[in-house]
């Protein structure tokens, strides 16, 4: 079952969003984010942890339905490839 993130993930809510998804590393394999409709680069920087925490049990992050506006943001910032984001 993949960790579901919610509708908003800002500044606001980016350290306990972080927190929930830690709680099952084996959630985090696939992350759905379908839902995901208010975002900023507080969501790729949660991304990026997760990514690291996985890494390091030689695990890798799965986006599942990652929104056009999520892929260009994590072009924007040159994670793309380490998020396995698709080229907007």
């Amino acid at each position: 079952m993949p960790y579901t993130l919610p509708s908003t993930l800002t500044q606001q809510n980016a350290l306990a969003v972080e927190a929930d998804g830690l709680r099952d590393l084996a959630k985090l394999e696939r992350v759905d984010c379908a839902a995901l409709s208010d975002f900023d680069s507080s969501a790729l920087a949660v991304l990026i942890a997760w990514q690291k925490k996985l890494r390091q049990v030689q695990r890798e992050l799965i986006l599942v339905s990652p929104p056009p506006k999520l892929c260009v943001l994590a072009q924007v910032y040159g994670v793309a490839e380490l998020l396995g984001t698709p080229a907007a």
